[in-house]
């Protein structure tokens, strides 16, 4: 039985580098919150009050999917290799490209997830145009976000726009960049050696929930530091600034794109931070949910160490233009 080698094994964990950034931040501002709390009243100082009160609720309506991200993916991980997706190369070219970003709906996974997926599906003889746009399309068109979405937007008005319009840009976006990268060999898309063989010694129940635990962990230090810098915003940016910002054409669009970078937030749990910038609107918070799960900070360390910076470069500049005028479309229909 062949074995993996450790660059191989390392494909398919996150990167200490980013983990261990944002893991102790995470730690650190949410224990001094609770000190906070604990030793100011919260009930005399109005801003320590809304900052529980918005950080908590994003918690706690958060979590149960990025729980159910984890179960999936963790399943995904363990019963579903990466082999279920060769039947996808065997499709004519130009159909490879739609049906791979439309694989995410049966085979979902978070973004951190999709790369070693799609460095996998490309080692395997998948088109490259392929492989990327399922890397891309899958954190956004998979049923978990889907309904997260739904749930966090539930009793507005935007309701419909919010989840279509997702799904929709989110598709549009992934067979564009998909297009355009599909130029390159997968040799020039891979960055290093990648063996195929697993190891199948450890029974699946404690794979299982070794990848679960793991994935718990590595998802929700993300939306606790996530939920902590969308409640600062909305407890300490004056609403005037951010109406300011909202209302001018692209730069609020631009500002949501910037925001999502920065925050790096977990597919399953960011519509719930979105919906909470009520001051933008549907196109800026659209902007928001589809560029955050294709680039962000941590996700620039994964897309450099599996495929390069020329790759990572092209990625960004197609991703950032594809979103924005997508959304300016959204905002002159729905405004």
């Amino acid at each position: 039985m062949a074995v993996r080698t450790e660059h191989a094994r390392g494909l398919e964990r996150p990167p200490a580098g980013p983990s261990a950034i944002v893991w102790a931040p995470a730690v650190a501002a949410v224990v001094a919150l609770g000190l906070l709390v604990r030793l100011v009243e919260p009930t005399r100082v109005g801003w320590v009050r809304t900052l529980a009160i918005v950080f908590g609720s994003l918690v706690v309506e958060a979590m149960p999917f990025v729980v159910l991200g984890a179960v999936v993916s963790a399943a995904i991980e363990v019963l579903a290799p990466a082999s279920a997706f060769a039947r996808i190369g065997r499709l004519p070219r130009w159909l490879q490209l739609p049906a791979a970003a439309v694989a995410g709906v049966a085979f979902p996974v978070c973004e951190c997830g999709s790369i070693p997926v799609a460095r996998r599906l490309l080692a395997k003889g998948l088109a490259p145009s392929a492989a990327v746009a399922f890397m891309l399309a899958a954190p956004i068109v998979n049923p978990v976000v889907i309904a997260s979405t739904a749930v966090a937007y539930r009793g507005r008005d935007v309701w419909a726009v919010m989840v279509a319009g997702r799904v929709g840009i989110g598709l549009v976006v992934a067979i564009a960049a998909g297009w355009v990268l599909g130029a390159a060999t997968p040799g020039e898309l891979l960055r290093g050696r990648i063996d195929l063989d697993e190891v199948r010694g450890e029974p699946r129940w404690r794979r299982f929930f070794g990848h679960l635990a793991g994935d718990v962990v590595f998802m929700g230090r993300f939306l606790l530091l996530g939920a902590l810098i969308a409640a600062a915003v909305q407890t300490f940016v004056p609403q005037t600034l951010a109406g300011g910002l909202a209302r001018t054409p692209i730069v609020g669009l631009v500002a949501m794109m910037t925001l999502a970078y920065v925050m790096s937030l977990c597919s399953e749990s960011d519509a719930f931070v979105a919906a909470s910038f009520v001051a933008f609107g549907p196109a800026a918070q659209l902007a928001f949910l589809v560029f955050g799960p294709m680039v962000d900070t941590k996700l620039t360390a994964l897309y450099i160490g599996a495929f390069g910076r020329s790759t990572f470069r092209t990625l960004l500049v197609v991703v950032s233009a594809t979103t924005l005028v997508a959304s300016l479309w959204v905002e002159v229909f729905v405004g």
